[in-house]
């Protein structure tokens, strides 16, 4: 009778080198997007500088309209007005009485009046026509600007990720199977450690005595722990997980 495969034990050495292991490909995928830099901060500011810009410009758009439009109905108020004094001027020259001469000459001021102030928001409005017509300019402009602006770093943009985007997905898809290799409890820690980290080290070796993170000095003691691999250990200092470098053969 063939006898039972058994499952292989993962031991805390197999786990440390999981774990050193997915951080040398994450790593690697960090060093991918910093060569990207700040674009693609850039190119996210520009465009929402430039949506920015065109809910301005379309809001301005709509306000200049708002007051042409009123300063054309004020004019045609006026010439109600004035055909409306010119028929009271010519009642008054029929009228029977100075109270009804009276009662035209009210209607005629009043209308006068009204024209007077149809000229006067009129002239307001145009003020502030011409004042937004120079900041409309402004904005125009600057989106032109900006737009162009965007057209260049998205090509800069473009150029770098289509020369490492490749790498990227590769790197991307072996994290992605090395973290399946690892257990659940190890992962949530690896990960918040690389979120809090900014150089997004979770697991980093010895260097010279020291905390591959943070620099701090290790005991002696400590670091034979570590490089016997007999349990996972923590820098006292930074947190991060503390793993012997591996030697190629």
């Amino acid at each position: 009778m063939a006898a039972t495969a058994t499952k292989k034990e993962v031991t805390i050495a197999d786990k440390l080198d999981a774990l050193y292991a997915l951080q040398m490909i994450d790593s690697e995928i960090d060093r991918i997007r910093t060569i990207r830099g700040e674009l693609p901060l850039e190119v996210q500011d520009l465009e929402d500088e430039i949506i920015g810009l065109e809910t301005r410009i379309e809001k301005m758009s709509d306000e200049l309209k708002g007051l042409e439009t009123e300063i054309s109905d004020r004019k045609l108020a006026s010439k109600e007005s004035e055909l409306a004094i010119a028929k009271y001027k010519e009642r008054q020259d029929n009228v029977r009485n100075n109270r009804e001469f009276e009662s035209l000459a009210k209607e005629i001021e009043f209308q006068e009046l009204e024209i007077k102030l149809n000229e006067k928001r009129s002239k307001e409005g145009k003020i502030r026509i011409e004042g937004k017509k120079e900041i409309f300019t402004e904005a125009s402009d600057r989106l032109t600007e900006r737009k162009a602006d965007l057209t260049i770093k998205k090509a800069e943009l473009d150029a770098i990720v289509k020369e490492t985007q490749k790498d990227e997905d590769r790197l991307i898809k072996s994290s992605d199977d090395a973290k399946k290799q690892i257990e659940e409890r190890l992962l949530v820690a690896y990960t918040r450690l690389r979120m809090n980290a900014k150089n997004g080290l979770a697991v980093v070796p010895i260097l010279r005595d020291s905390c591959g993170g943070c620099f701090n000095k290790i005991p002696p003691q400590r670091q034979l722990d570590i490089v016997t691999k007999k349990k996972i250990l923590v820098c006292e200092h930074c947190g991060r997980i503390l793993a012997p470098i591996t030697e190629e053969k």
